[in-house]
């Protein structure tokens, strides 16, 4: 059995349009996850240990109002379209786009206002809770009305995120989840003794803006090979790699898929990370330099958490062989990932 329960969590700032945010307790014998109206956000996760000791692996901000503020899309739902677009710029339908530029010379994650700092409509179910917006047309930049909605569910020792979503005009879109895990414990200084694999054959290469350059490029004999489990810090080391923030290429089909795994040997800690979607995005908080204060006054250094994102390829709208990155009015974007905790 989940229990499902509510409480208002605070008050989003005028300027922002006001409204309340409330937060959603998901709680079955071995998983405890809050998840807040404002941005869909995953604020905290707990599991159990090999000694059945709960603590909070997820990485984010506790205080309000630390989420209406700037921060590394902690937690969040991004959107309408996650990681980056080259120049911020498209072609659909002969008519070209320009996005707002808030990543250097790219857009990302949705842009200046995403799905991550807007508040979503709930609606709670016997396990889990679904969150509905409507993006208008010409939102952030992108075209057509596009009704989304995002349902957490919890069963046990798994967290599903299914995201969905239709529109009124041919859009491009790409919906993931950006939570950061440390499995030692929320606080924990480095992710260097989680071991880590990737079920993928092949990544994309990117070039100094974190763009693809188009290569779909074998990751055998090189340290993008994840295929097999690494102690993360010693690979790093091996391949004098100063982190990854990459897209590995998944197998691709409409049904789930085990694509990840994730385990922190001390604490027996394990986490598998199942999908549909035709890419997961490796990033290990390369850009975290210990500004922001999370739990506990408990500062976030680089290299202190770790993101497995499942989502389409970047850039993919620009890249016509990539996995197609656009939703068709009358059609109905669909993609499940699950993430199952355990100890070892």
């Amino acid at each position: 059995m989940t229990e499902v329960t509510r409480e208002v969590f605070g008050q989003m700032p005028q300027e922002e349009g006001g409204g309340v945010v409330e937060k959603f307790v998901l709680k079955s014998d071995s998983v405890k996850v809050e998840i807040l109206s404002l941005g869909c956000i995953i604020a905290t996760l707990e599991t159990k240990d090999r000694d059945g000791n709960f603590s909070d692996f997820n990485c984010v901000l506790l205080l309000w109002p630390g989420y209406t503020r700037k921060h590394p899309f902690f937690g969040a739902v991004v959107g309408r379209v996650a990681n980056r677009i080259a120049k911020g710029r498209f072609t659909v339908e002969g008519k070209e786009y320009q996005l707002l530029l808030n990543n250097g010379p790219n857009s990302l994650h949705g842009g200046a206002r995403g799905f991550d700092k807007v508040l979503w409509s709930p609606q709670v179910l016997p396990n889990g809770i679904c969150f509905f917006r409507l993006s208008p047309d010409g939102e952030e930049g992108y075209p057509g009305d596009l009704k989304v909605w995002v349902t957490y569910t919890l069963s046990g020792e798994e967290l599903a995120i299914n995201y969905r979503a239709q529109t009124s005009k041919t859009t491009p879109i790409n919906l993931t989840n950006h939570a950061y895990f440390n499995l030692a414990g929320q606080g924990s200084r480095d992710i260097y003794d989680h071991e880590i694999s990737i079920k993928a054959d092949s990544y994309l290469p990117v070039d100094d803006n974190k763009i693809p350059t188009g290569e779909v490029a074998a990751v055998h004999g090189t340290g993008f090979d994840l295929r097999q489990p690494v102690e993360l810090g010693k690979h790093l080391q091996k391949f004098h790699l100063d982190g990854f923030d990459h897209n590995f290429c998944l197998q691709q089909g409409s049904t789930r898929r085990l694509v990840a795994r994730a385990c922190h040997p001390p604490t027996g800690r394990a986490m598998e990370v199942h999908t549909t979607q035709p890419g997961i995005q490796f990033y290990t908080g390369n850009n975290l330099d210990g500004s922001l204060k999370g739990k506990g006054a408990i500062m976030y250094p680089k290299h202190s958490a770790f993101c497995l994102e499942t989502q389409n390829w970047p850039d993919a709208v620009n890249q016509p062989h990539f996995p197609c990155a656009l939703l068709q009015p009358g059609e109905e974007y669909n993609h499940t990932t699950n993430f199952l905790f355990s100890t070892v």
